[in-house]
């Protein structure tokens, strides 16, 4: 059996505002948090269950996706209405989307979701496995998740 995820750890240049966008968009709670020196982390999931990202305040400048490393974020919501109502509360935030609404991961797919930055430049993704269908795929013959 090959191991599974316990969480994604993500460095950040200011704790607060990254949670204003993980805790306060998009619903994470914070399991818990703590500071050592002039650094600062949280622990994020769902109340009673495992942490799923951790933030650390620990990095300078901004996510470079031409670097190697963490490609996206993937996370996934039950309905393509649960999508948009995370796209309205991210435009509303002023978030910087990579297409516009909803699109489907591949050509003629039926999953699909968003696809936009966090505070720090960090690509993520919310989709649900059904309800994309007739959205479009911004890329003919690769996953949509691929080159953004």
């Amino acid at each position: 059996m090959a191991p599974r995820i316990a969480h994604a750890g993500l460095n950040v240049t200011d704790l607060d505002r990254s949670l204003a966008l993980y805790r306060d968009l998009l619903g994470f709670a914070v399991l818990a948090e703590g500071k050592e020196d002039d650094q600062r982390w949280a622990m994020l999931g769902e109340i009673g269950g495992a942490p799923l990202v951790t933030l650390w305040q620990q990095a300078q400048g901004s996510y470079d996706s031409g670097r190697p490393g963490l490609h996206h974020l993937a996370f996934t919501v039950d309905s393509i209405d649960r999508v948009r109502e995370y796209e309205s509360a991210l435009r509303a935030a002023g978030v910087e989307f990579a297409y516009e609404g909803v699109v489907a991961h591949r050509e003629g797919g039926t999953s699909g979701g968003i696809f936009f930055r966090d505070p720090d430049g960090i690509r993520l993704e919310i989709s649900a496995p059904l309800g994309s269908d007739g959205a479009p795929a911004p890329h003919a013959d690769a996953p949509t998740c691929g080159f953004f």
